[in-house]
C-alpha cells in the first residue's frame, strides 16, 4: 500500500520551481521585467526565461511586445475566472439574475471581489433589443462604476486603500487620488445609507447602473448584483421599481447565505 500512495505524493520539482514565477506575478498583480520577476521568484534570469517561454506557449503568461514585461496570460485569467465562478454565492445567484433581468427589463450582472478588484462573473442580457455590452472577467473601476463603488463602501478600509493604490498605478492617466479623499468618502457614505449604489453615465456615456450588495453569514459583502441600462430608459431612483427589485433580490440572497437582517 505504501508503494501505491508514494507516487500520488511525489511532485514534479521543475513545475514547482517554475510555479514561483506565476506566484510572483499573481502577488504583484502587474506586468514585470524579467530581472525583477526572476528576483522575486528566487532564481537567475537565465533560469527563469525558459520557464516563461513554456508558460507563454500555454497561455499562462504573455510578454508585452513594447515593454518586454511579462504578465499573466489568457489561460491564467480564464482559470481565475472559473475559480470565481465556482464560488457558492455565484451559483446561488445565477438563476436569480435571469429572473431579475426579465422582471426589470435591463441587463443584470454579478460581480465578486477578485485579486484585481470587483470582477464581473455572470451577465444576463436584457430581454429587449437594447443591450449594454458587459463581458465576463471585466474588472470594474472602484471609483466610477456601481459595482466597484459598492464594494468600496462595504469592504474593510485597508482593502479599499490597497485597491485604490493598485488601480491608480495600473491606470496612471486617470489622475485619480489613491486615497479615500473627502468627495469619495461622501459618495461611499451615501451608498451605505441607501444600501445600494447608483451611477449616472460615470463610467460610460449614456449608460447608468444600480448595484445592491449581497452579504454572507459573517456580514461580509460577497456579491454585487448590478442592473445596467441606457440612461434615457433607466430608473436610478432609490425608491424606483429597478432599485426595489434589486434590493429584494440581494436581500433574499443574503438571507439564503445566512446573513442577518441587520447586515
Amino acid at each position: 500500500m505504501d508503494n501505491e500512495r508514494t507516487p500520488q505524493q511525489r511532485g514534479i520539482q521543475s513545475i514547482e520551481v517554475g510555479g514561483q514565477l506565476l506566484l510572483a506575478l499573481a502577488h504583484h498583480g502587474r506586468p514585470m521585467a524579467l530581472k525583477d520577476l526572476a528576483r522575486e521568484a528566487g532564481m537567475a534570469p537565465a533560469k527563469a526565461h525558459p520557464y516563461l517561454v513554456s508558460f507563454g506557449k500555454l497561455g499562462l503568461v504573455e510578454q508585452d511586445a513594447g515593454s518586454g514585461r511579462y504578465g499573466l496570460g489568457p489561460l491564467a485569467l480564464q482559470l481565475g475566472l472559473l475559480s470565481l465562478q465556482q464560488f457558492d454565492p455565484v451559483r446561488l445567484a445565477t438563476p436569480r439574475i435571469a429572473e431579475l433581468a426579465q422582471l426589470i427589463g435591463h441587463t443584470v450582472a454579478l460581480a465578486v471581489w477578485g485579486n484585481r478588484g470587483a470582477t464581473i462573473v455572470r451577465v444576463e442580457e436584457a430581454p429587449t433589443l437594447v443591450h449594454v455590452n458587459m463581458r465576463h472577467g471585466t474588472v470594474m473601476s472602484l471609483r466610477n462604476t456601481a459595482s466597484g463603488r459598492l464594494f468600496a463602501a462595504f469592504l474593510p478600509r485597508e482593502t479599499v486603500l490597497a485597491a485604490l493604490a493598485a488601480e491608480a498605478a495600473h491606470e496612471p492617466r486617470r489622475n485619480a487620488p489613491p486615497a479615500l479623499d473627502a468627495a469619495f468618502e461622501r459618495e461611499l457614505d451615501e451608498v451605505r445609507a441607501l444600501g445600494l449604489c447608483r451611477v449616472d453615465e460615470t463610467a460610460v456615456p449614456g449608460v447608468s447602473a444600480i448595484s445592491a450588495p449581497v452579504f454572507d453569514d459573517s456580514g461580509a459583502i460577497v456579491l454585487a448584483v448590478t442592473a445596467i441600462g441606457p440612461t434615457p430608459v433607466f430608473d436610478t431612483r432609490p425608491d424606483g421599481a429597478t432599485a426595489t427589485a434589486l434590493r429584494r433580490c440581494a436581500l433574499e440572497l443574503s438571507q439564503r447565505l445566512g446573513a442577518r437582517a441587520a447586515a
